[in-house]
């Protein structure tokens, strides 16, 4: 089978990397793809969200099968594109349907399924910027610190956390009034804070059935101890070690069941994968988000974990077949650490040659933000550039590895955090 892979981040080569060792996968392509997809298989320099574009790629190639990496794509609606055309509508989109979609695409959306689904979330209210003073007023009346999230998508950095109340109505101000955000914070969520320790838990769904794969944590800000601004990303560890049998039976009998449940009672058609980013309050889980594509750095490390054939798995799911699927998951523990440019998440350079790449032993380097220039060096083409990924007995043992291959590298200005699962040793 011909393989249409939607994407160009370290998420995206993750897939490739998985797909390609299936025997069902003939041919890959991946568009745009980066550095890394370039070595395993075709790419393609077209934007996912050109759809005529993509249709036009898919019929020449004779494509079978479309897995769609990134948010953007699912939330302006491919899945319903391909649905609704007649030369695509056999052909299978691994992804959710636009009204699937807008749990990503709206945090308002997201809450009110929540709530009407009875699924734990914090208390919350949202606002506009003509309501911006009423948004003032209710947060006077929660305690410190303050959860702003822009409604809409802003590529993982809508959300801030503020302790001081004067400075959180401000941001308020900024976010409604002058569109920090821009059309993402045309409307923000205000919410409860929770005091907890965050985990992510991917489900994979073909709308009635599913498959819970490994948890991951992912550490989010750019500063070690979690300190400074948001980023995409900065690392990964899988399995979450303080995810016992009793918490994972909470999570699956609180959450999963009733968001897969509810997609049905909303006749939200929905094949694909639900990020569903949780906090564990006092062992308690409560959901915070949810996302409706695989998260990046954690694909970096739950990908990696799957024993299982996942073209097949994706079939299954194009197939409504995935509760005869078995899932089988490597027992060993895999860490990812994140190489970003200089200055991210805010302003930084790209075209940095990279060195070191053909010295690593042990681990696996998955591409993000990188692509080859005329002379076949890779430069970074992104703030998060690449991610290096290890297998161990315990995720101590895989972060060393990490690390230690992470000093074979080297760009200009690359940083990294050196505390990745820091927060697990206690």
């Amino acid at each position: 089978m011909t393989i249409l892979l939607l994407g160009s981040g370290g998420r995206e080569h993750a897939f490739a990397w998985k797909m390609i060792q299936s025997p069902l996968c003939d041919k890959l392509f991946v568009a745009p793809g980066n550095a890394g997809t370039a070595s395993i298989a075709t790419n393609v320099a077209i934007n996912p969200t050109d759809f005529t574009a993509v249709k036009a790629l898919v019929l020449k190639e004779k494509v079978g099968m479309v897995v769609v990496g990134p948010e953007d794509p699912l939330v302006k609606g491919i899945f319903d594109f391909f649905k609704n055309d007649t030369d695509l509508k056999d052909i299978p989109v691994i992804g959710p349907s636009k009204l699937g979609a807008t749990l990503e695409g709206s945090k308002e959306f997201a809450k009110e399924f929540l709530m009407r689904h009875n699924i734990p979330t914090a208390a919350y209210d949202s606002f506009t910027a003509e309501t911006v003073e009423k948004g003032c007023a209710f947060l006077a009346t929660l305690k410190s610190p303050y959860v702003l999230k822009a409604d809409g998508l802003a590529a993982g950095k809508g959300v801030l956390i503020i302790q001081d109340l004067a400075e959180a109505q401000e941001e308020l101000r900024n976010m409604l009034v002058h569109q920090k955000f821009g059309d993402a914070s045309s409307k923000v969520v205000i919410e409860e804070f929770l005091d907890g320790i965050e985990l992510s838990c991917f489900v994979l769904t073909d709308g009635k059935n599913y498959k819970i794969l490994p948890t991951a944590k992912d550490y989010k800000r750019i500063g070690e101890g979690d300190t400074g601004l948001n980023t995409g990303g900065m690392g990964a560890v899988s399995p979450v070690p303080y995810v016992d049998a009793v918490l994972m039976e909470k999570i699956e009998s609180r959450i999963v069941k009733p968001t897969i449940e509810g997609f049905q009672k909303d006749g939200i058609e929905y094949k694909g994968f639900v990020f569903i980013g949780l906090i564990n309050v006092n062992n308690e889980p409560i959901v915070i988000e949810y996302n409706v594509r695989m998260g990046d750095p954690e694909t970096e490390v739950v990908v990696p974990r799957m024993k299982s054939d996942l073209v097949e798995m994706f079939l299954a799911v194009a197939n409504e077949k995935l509760g005869d699927f078995i899932l089988e998951i490597d027992e060993r523990s895999a860490t990812t650490v994140m190489l970003v440019s200089g200055g991210y998440p805010e302003d930084f350079e790209k075209g940095k040659v990279i060195s070191g790449i053909e010295n690593i032993e042990d681990s696996i380097v998955f591409h993000a933000g990188t692509k080859l220039d005329e002379n076949g060096n890779v430069l970074s083409n992104g703030g998060r550039v690449m991610a290096i990924t290890s297998y161990g007995d315990n995720f101590q043992e895989a972060i060393k590895k990490s690390y230690q291959n992470i000093d074979k590298l080297n760009f200009d200005k690359m940083y990294f955090r050196k505390d990745i699962g820091f927060d697990l040793l206690s």
